[in-house]
């Protein structure tokens, strides 16, 4: 016999396998007991038979309570009307451990509740489902940039300065200084950028923001792309082709996680370049026409994104708003200094910003300034400006957060369920 992983059924089909995992439900009629039995790969419904397994088995079977942990040998066979269209005739039945009272059951649960046990929610279907569509989108993330030549080159966690200011980062003691945990890699990705071309940084990001809202959490995952020589009209194009491969990946493997979690495919098959491109004033044109109250000169806010992205049937990209809302390294248009070379990818649905990027200064002295300006520490940037004096040249790039594109693509209602253990304002167990 041979131990298998229920995903592998179909290769066994006939024969006599082990498998190792632990009790979904029970049900029981008469003689019989019908084990729903998950492992991680998938579920399996197992057949106890008392005549089979002899009486001392079968009591033991009925023992068992919703998580126990156990190994069972038998006959596998196929069954259309199985899960997952094997079913499992029991030969011989191993019992790890009999679970206590397992403390989330078939019924209705409070989310405080949930979080508060996210380490056992994380054993029921559905949070299963979007965290194998998580792992699909970060699969995808890789194999996106590795088939296009790019080259990963990660960023440190620990860093001596903020990419955007100082007032929503965590900061932390670092021997006899001051560090912060990185908010993002891009600083660091402009400097691996100057030496292979096209790289990409992928790991977690911190934002010490005070928000509650469903978009936003403490510590997220975020995979940025920078390419040199690249401009804006680069990055749009990337960026929508980045976002097609990831929706199409996720269609072609894991249709069955979106169906069990409710997902409309037919949603996400309209996902594909090219993407609606509006600038900045198109977008403050078309608010003002939904009524919202919004004017030039002011910067999108969740609700603005809502709004905006419910105009498409697929992301769309807002390019070009007005330098003052940017950070000090965003590049201005040439025909117009008072806008960045900046886009921000809202998703459709009223999910908002998934991905923000754009043109960086390539101009040591318009740098200089720029950091000046915003009164940041110049000697903390000093390698930052090191970049523009030895051999500088135009470059652009975008980051994506992971959990917002799991929670567009999965149709989630808020972040937290698109990470294994989130990290929220009022959050930090378990």
């Amino acid at each position: 016999m041979s131990v298998m992983y229920i995903d592998e059924a179909a290769a066994h089909a006939g024969q006599e396998v082990t498998i190792r995992g632990w009790l979904r439900s029970r049900r029981d009629k008469g003689k019989l007991h019908f084990l729903i039995v998950r492992d991680g790969t998938g579920d399996i419904q197992a057949v106890v038979s008392k005549a089979t397994v002899g009486d001392a088995q079968f009591a033991r079977s009925a023992e068992l309570t919703q998580e126990s942990s156990l190994v069972l040998t038998g006959t596998l066979r196929q069954d259309a009307r199985a899960p997952g269209g094997y079913e499992l005739d029991v030969l011989r039945l191993d019992v790890l451990q009999v679970a206590e009272s397992f403390p989330i059951q078939p019924k209705e649960h409070g989310t405080g509740f949930l979080m508060e046990h996210r380490h056992l929610w994380l054993r029921s279907s559905r949070q299963h489902a979007v965290l194998r569509i998580r792992h699909e989108i970060i699969r995808a993330c890789r194999n996106f940039f590795d088939d296009r030549g790019f080259t990963l080159v990660d960023a440190p966690i620990f860093t001596p300065n903020a990419c955007e200011g100082t007032t929503t980062l965590f900061q932390t003691q670092y021997f006899d200084e001051t560090a912060y945990l990185t908010q993002s890699g891009q600083l660091y990705s402009e400097a691996t950028a100057a030496a292979f071309g096209k790289v990409y940084c992928f790991g977690p990001t911190f934002r010490a923001e005070k928000s509650k809202t469903r978009r936003h959490l403490m510590e997220f995952w975020m995979v940025e792309p920078e390419v040199a020589f690249a401009q804006l009209p680069d990055m749009m194009d990337l960026a929508e082709q980045f976002l097609a491969h990831i929706v199409a990946a996720v269609l072609k493997s894991r249709r069955a996680e979106l169906l069990l979690l409710e997902r409309d495919p037919a949603k996400l098959e309209r996902v594909t370049a090219p993407f609606p491109r509006i600038t900045y004033e198109e977008a403050i044109d078309i608010l003002q026409r939904k009524g919202n109250p919004a004017k030039p000169g002011d910067d999108f806010g969740a609700d603005d994104e809502t709004i905006l992205s419910k105009e498409f049937d697929r992301p769309v990209i807002v390019h070009r708003y007005p330098a003052a809302l940017k950070a000090f390294y965003m590049e201005t248009d040439p025909e117009r200094p008072d806008l960045a070379l900046c886009m921000d990818v809202l998703a459709p649905e009223g999910y908002g910003e998934i991905i923000g990027g754009g043109q960086r200064i390539h101009s040591h002295e318009k740098l200089l300034g720029r950091i000046r300006e915003h009164h940041l520490p110049v000697e903390a940037f000093q390698w930052y400006l090191d970049l523009r004096r030895f051999g500088s040249v135009p470059h652009a790039g975008f980051g994506m957060g992971i959990e917002r594109a799991v929670a567009w693509i999965c149709g989630l209602d808020h972040v937290r369920e698109t990470i294994p253990f989130p990290r929220m304002l009022y959050r930090l167990y378990p």
